[in-house]
């Protein structure tokens, strides 16, 4: 496994396909085709990534392997979503995602990479939120290793189908 780095602009585009090609074989059975090929179109664009890259209120840590194929990353930047009224945000980050490739897992790349936004968030805020899809049980028990825990419900729209996510804290 090669070291965690902070992504660059050019690595917008090879984050963008990885975000594509992850969620699709992921989550891509539940949609309808015309619904999740509307999402992908504008859910993460190279120059949406290019644009959170240069953003100094986001980053975007990277796992490459040997050959420069990426292991994984994990977004991490400002809360983004309408949290429940009892939420505060005013001192509050965001992980908005965190994929590894499905060669990669169960190899130490998701916990380098949640280590490393753990680290980020604990630079900027005392809280850190997450959403996830209620039917992910494997990654709703690899954030609960980490102390995170269910403060809500949150409505995740992929077309016209509308998941149910949850919303998940950390104190930091």
């Amino acid at each position: 496994m090669t070291i965690l780095h902070l992504a660059t602009p050019d690595d917008a585009e090879a984050i963008a396909t990885f975000a594509t090609d992850s969620f699709s074989r992921t989550f891509g059975h539940i949609y309808d085709p015309a619904d999740l090929a509307a999402f992908l179109a504008t859910w993460n664009p190279p120059e949406r990534v290019r644009a959170q890259i240069a953003a100094s209120d986001h980053d975007i840590g990277l796992v490459r392997d040997p050959a420069g194929a990426i292991l994984g990353y994990i977004k991490m930047g400002p809360v983004d979503f309408d949290l429940p009224a009892d939420q505060p945000t005013d001192d509050a980050v965001e992980l908005h995602q965190l994929y590894v490739a499905e060669a990669a897992q169960g190899t130490g790349v998701a916990a380098a990479l949640m280590d490393w936004g753990i680290a980020w968030a604990r630079q900027r805020a005392s809280i850190l939120y997450l959403s996830v899809f209620t039917e992910n049980a494997r990654a709703q028990a690899f954030y609960r290793r980490y102390g995170f825990y269910d403060v809500g419900r949150n409505e995740f729209r992929v077309g016209n189908h509308i998941d149910e996510d949850r919303f998940y804290r950390l104190d930091l």
